[in-house]
Parts: structure tokens; sequence; C-alpha cells
């Protein structure tokens, strides 16, 4: 209790965010169901809905910053992690389709009878369980980054040209995904969910639980990504951002501090993809595109890598601007969020966060310092 206590002494914005969290799990829930639509405060289930996903987009964004903020290693290919675990759940989501999909076949989903498939794939089997599913979204993710990294790390590749190894890793991923015969629904995806643990999608309630389930996981990542940056291997991974050769010279093993911090930061991403599907409806190997995954690093640009509650701030900027800007002009949106992230590196280099700081420091009269991590001790 007395560290819990000091870190959120220490960490005054995420605190905030832990506090917004556990407010919007509670009354957005409630303007949805218990108000009329009729009402001011009403909430829509399409708003909902459009909140949840992007929670799971913070979440997302938590993740990179763990392993870029902290770690410097700039990755553009966690969408690979996101999609692994989006479509880890949207198995399960189309095996509890049974026989109510377009066909009326009880064991293929729809695009395998399309395409006259047989039998179902083996590495299809056990995705008619919920916590085989649940465990797939981790394992998955985790395993593809546990043995990327392993080769990638121990050979020493770092800077640039780990940033181009993560973004080929995603596209072969993309284009092998595409495939009809690689058995997970080629161009379309997985689509056309019924139910989730045997509660119908499109129920109000089972929106309203997917929405505190994001909230609860974007919280429960939060803490442990803040666990992590105050504890020792923390304090390695900053050391190793800023002067790896150094650390490697004391006699920390580098690559372990790399390989684990990246695997978990992986993990974290298949969650929010998982979180992600059954409330979008859909996974394709559009999520795979290396596009996806440059936006989330603008995500976290914009909203002051180094943070986590920055990486948050950010994803839910941009994402609402996004929303905002391709049904206002959509054939501009991509300009403008280019135009974002030129202008938040020329006058905001340490994003929205880093401004929020300067201000509170400008306000208090104190000298500027260097951020310390949650949970850090400084003489």
């Amino acid at each position: 209790m007395n560290l819990l206590r000091s870190l959120f002494a220490r960490d005054t914005g995420g605190t905030i965010l832990l506090a917004l969290l556990g407010l919007a799990a509670v009354l957005v829930p409630i303007c949805n169901l218990a108000l009329d639509p009729g009402t001011p405060l009403h909430v829509s289930t399409y708003t909902m809905a459009l909140l949840g996903k992007y929670l799971c987009y913070a979440l997302l964004a938590i993740a990179v910053d763990l392993v870029w903020g902290y770690l410097g290693i700039l990755t553009l290919g966690h969408g690979a992690f996101f999609a692994l675990g989006g479509y880890a759940m949207g198995m399960y989501l189309m095996r509890q389709i049974g026989a109510r999909g377009v066909y009326g076949n009880p064991v293929l989903p729809d695009f395998m009878v399309f395409l006259n498939w047989q039998h179902l794939p083996w590495f299809w089997h056990g995705f008619n369980w919920f916590w085989f599913a649940a465990l797939m979204v981790l394992l998955v993710p985790g395993l593809l980054a546990l043995v990327f990294g392993w080769f990638t790390f121990r050979s020493r590749v770092s800077g640039v040209y780990l940033s181009i190894m993560t973004q080929a890793l995603t596209y072969a991923l993309m284009l092998a995904f595409f495939r009809n015969e690689m058995g997970f629904g080629g161009n379309n995806g997985l689509t056309d969910f019924k139910e989730i643990l045997g509660f119908p999608l499109q129920a109000d309630t089972t929106r309203a639980g997917l929405f505190v389930a994001s909230a609860l996981a974007l919280a429960g990542g939060y803490l442990g990504c803040r666990h992590i940056t105050g504890s020792r291997l923390g304090r390695v991974c900053r050391a190793i951002r800023d002067q790896e050769d150094r650390v490697r010279f004391l006699g920390y093993r580098v690559e372990d501090a790399k390989l684990w911090v990246f695997t978990f930061s992986a993990m974290l991403a298949g969650i929010a993809g998982a979180l992600y599907v059954p409330q979008v409806g859909i996974i394709n190997p559009t999520e795979f595109s290396p596009l996806a995954s440059i936006e989330i690093v603008v995500w976290v640009a914009v909203g002051g890598r180094s943070t986590l509650y920055g990486a948050v701030i950010g994803a839910l900027m941009v994402n609402y601007a996004k929303s905002f800007l391709t049904a206002a002009m959509p054939d501009a949106w991509l300009f403008c969020l280019g135009a974002l992230f030129v202008l938040v590196t020329l006058f905001l280099p340490d994003g929205v966060a880093g401004l929020l700081r300067r201000r509170k420091r400008a306000t208090t009269g104190t000298a500027p310092v260097l951020p310390a991590a949650p949970g850090e001790t400084r003489p």
C-alpha cells in the first residue's frame, strides 16, 4: 500500500488518468443503459463502442511507449502484435457462430465453406473455448516477439535497422494473411460475429461490458508498465536507451532486458487487439499494414513519449481528430496527420505531456528538471 501511495504521489498525470478511467467505466455505461435516448446526458451505443475502440488504441500506444520511450527502440511493427491478438479473438468469435452462418455449417466458418474447405484446419481447434483463445491472445504475440527479439537483440541490431526489420515483419505478415490458403479469411478477414461468452454482441449490455473491460485493461496495462519503469529493470532500460555501450560495459545483460520488455509490450498489444475486435466487429489483414504501425508512433509522439499517460492522450486526441476529419474532409486526412506529426516534432518535441509539465513548472516556479519515472528515487 505504501508503494502504491508513493507511486501515485510521484505520478500526478497517471493518477488523473486512472481516476478518469474509473469515472468513465462507471458513468458511460450508466448514461447508455439507464438514461433515455432523448435526454442530454444519454450516451449512444455507437459512441460507447467508439470510445471503447479509442481505449484499445490507448493501450496499444502505452505498449509502444514502453519500448520506444523507455528502451529507445523505435518499433514500426507493433501493429502486427495488435492484429495477432485480434485474430485470436476473431477465431473464437467465428467458432461461436456455429450453424447460424450464411451456409449453415456447424463447424466450418462461412469463408471456408465458400472456398470449398473440407476440414477445419488444425490451428483452429481449441478456439471454441474462450480460455484457449485468451491464452492465444497472449501466447502468439508474445512468442513472436520473443523469437524475433532473441535473434535481433543478440545480433545487436539497433537504430534504424531494427525499425526497418520490425516494419518488414508486419508487412510480411500482412502479405501472408491476405492469402486465402492461410485459413484466416483472406482479404475479407473475419467478421459477422454473433456473441461472446454467450452474450449477443449487438446488445447494449454487452457493449457496455466490453467498454468496461477496455477501461480496466487500459488501467491494468498502465499500472503494469509504470511498475516496470519504476523498478530496477526500468532504470536499466533508460540507461540502455541513453548509453547502451556503457551499460553493457558495466556487466548488464542488455539483450535480456530488451527481450523481456519487448515481449511484455507485444503481449499488451495483443490484449488491445483482442478487445478491439468484438467492438468493431471485424478483423482483416489491413491491421498489419505498416502505415497502421507508423500511425501508432505518431500517437505516442503527439502525446509525449517516456510518460505513458502522454501516449494515452495522444491516442485519444489523434483518433478523435481522425474520426472527425475523415467525415469532414476525407481526402485531406492523411495530409493532416503528416502535418500534425511535423508540427509536433518542431514545436512540441516532448508532446502534449511535455507542454503540460512546462506549464506546471511555470505556475509553481520550480526549476526545470528531467522528469523522473514513477517510483524512481532521486537524491
